[in-house]
C-alpha cells in the first residue's frame, strides 16, 4: 500500500509553492520567501496574535519538504534583484529537520543575496539549530515578553520550553552571531505592554547585541480575540526603553497623525532620545515642525543614519558623542 501521507505532501506542495514573493519589505529590501512548512501548520507556538489559525502546538515537523525541491524552486525564482531570501514558514522555520543542509546548500547559490530567517526564537536552545543560524546573513528573534506567566498568555509554546532558558540563549547567540541581528517584539493591548514587562524587556534588550529593535503590534486579523495598541501608544512605549537601544517602531496600525508642534530644541531633544524615521515624522509632526526640521537638515543640526533598510534622523552632536563611545 502507498504512503498516503507523503503522496499527499507531494501533491499539495506542487498546489502550494514553496517560494512566495518577491515581497518589497521596508525593512529587509527585496525579499524571496521560502515557505518551509507550504501544506500545513507546524509551530512550537500558538501565539495568540498568529495570523494564521490556531493548531496544538509541536516539537517537529511531521511533513517535510526534501531540500532538493527547496533548492530547485528557489534557483528557478532567484535573480539579482533580491535582496534576502527569506526563510520562514506556516509555523516556525527552524523546526524543518534538515535546516543546516539547507542553509549549506543556498550559501553555495545565493551568490550576493543575503540570508534571513524569521524564528520564534524558542529552537536557540537546540545546540543544532544555534550553530545552523550562525551561518546565516541576517537573523530575525522574537521576544515578547520575559515573565514566565506572559510568556505563555501571549505566545502559548509547548510544553517545556522555559523563557529563562530562551532568554539567556538570545543574549548567548546576540554576542557570537557575525551577521544582522534583528530582535522584534509584538505588543498586545493589557498584556505585554505594562510598565513592569516593558522595565523587564529593557533590562534583557540592554545585554543583546543586535542591529536593530523593531517594536509593533497586531495587524492582521489574529488568531484568537484580542487587540492591539495604536501607534501613540508604541511611540510612548519607545520612549520607555533605553535611549543608547536602537528600537524602530516597525507597525503603523491605527496610525492616527498627531499633528504636533516642536519647537527646533524639542526637534533635537526627541531625535536626540530616540531616532526616528521620516514615516514617524510625517505622524507625529504637524506642518510648521516639518518645515523645522527641513531647515534643521539644511543647516547639518541634523543627519540620517542608515539602519540595515531604514534611514533615521539624528542630531549631528548625538551621532558625534556615539562615534567618540
Amino acid at each position: 500500500m502507498q504512503n498516503i501521507l507523503s503522496v499527499s505532501v507531494k501533491e499539495l506542495v506542487q498546489k502550494n509553492n514553496i517560494i512566495f514573493g518577491p515581497i518589497n519589505s521596508r525593512r529587509f529590501g527585496t525579499s524571496l520567501g521560502v515557505d518551509l512548512s507550504p501544506t500545513l501548520k507546524q509551530c512550537n507556538f500558538d501565539c495568540l496574535y498568529c495570523e494564521l489559525a490556531p493548531s496544538a502546538t509541536v516539537a517537529k515537523q511531521a511533513e517535510i519538504v526534501a531540500v532538493e525541491t527547496i533548492i530547485d524552486e528557489l534557483k528557478s525564482h532567484l535573480h539579482e534583484n533580491i535582496d534576502v531570501i527569506t526563510l520562514t514558514a506556516n509555523g516556525e522555520p527552524t523546526l524543518y529537520p534538515k535546516l543546516d543542509e539547507l542553509i549549506q546548500s543556498i550559501n553555495q547559490i545565493k551568490k550576493s543575496t543575503q540570508t534571513l530567517i524569521l524564528t520564534n526564537s524558542a529552537t536557540l536552545v537546540d545546540e543544532k539549530v544555534f550553530q545552523s543560524l550562525l551561518q546565516l546573513d541576517q537573523v530575525k528573534l522574537s521576544l515578547d515578553a520575559i515573565s514566565p506567566e506572559i510568556f505563555k498568555k501571549i505566545d502559548r509554546p509547548h510544553k517545556d520550553i522555559d523563557i529563562t532558558q530562551l532568554t539567556a540563549k538570545v543574549i548567548e547567540f546576540s554576542k557570537i552571531y557575525q551577521g544582522k541581528l534583528f530582535i522584534e517584539i509584538l505588543f498586545v493591548h493589557e498584556l505585554n505592554d505594562t510598565e513592569e514587562e516593558i522595565q523587564k524587556l529593557n533590562d534583557v534588550l540592554q545585554q543583546i547585541h543586535c542591529t536593530r529593535i523593531d517594536i509593533g503590534t497586531i495587524d492582521r486579523p489574529p488568531a484568537y480575540p484580542i487587540t492591539g495598541i495604536n501607534y501613540q501608544e508604541l511611540y510612548a512605549i519607545s520612549l520607555k526603553f533605553d535611549t543608547h537601544l536602537p528600537i524602530h517602531i516597525a507597525s503603523r496600525t491605527n496610525a492616527i497623525a498627531n499633528n504636533t508642534s516642536y519647537t527646533n530644541e524639542e526637534i533635537l531633544n526627541t531625535l536626540d532620545k530616540r531616532p526616528l524615521t521620516m514615516q514617524d515624522i510625517a505622524l507625529l509632526f504637524d506642518t510648521a515642525s516639518k518645515r523645522r526640521l527641513q531647515t534643521l537638515l539644511k543647516e547639518n543640526k541634523i543627519t540620517i543614519r542608515r539602519v540595515s533598510n531604514l534611514e533615521f534622523l539624528v542630531p549631528v552632536e548625538n551621532q558625534n558623542r556615539k562615534r567618540k563611545k
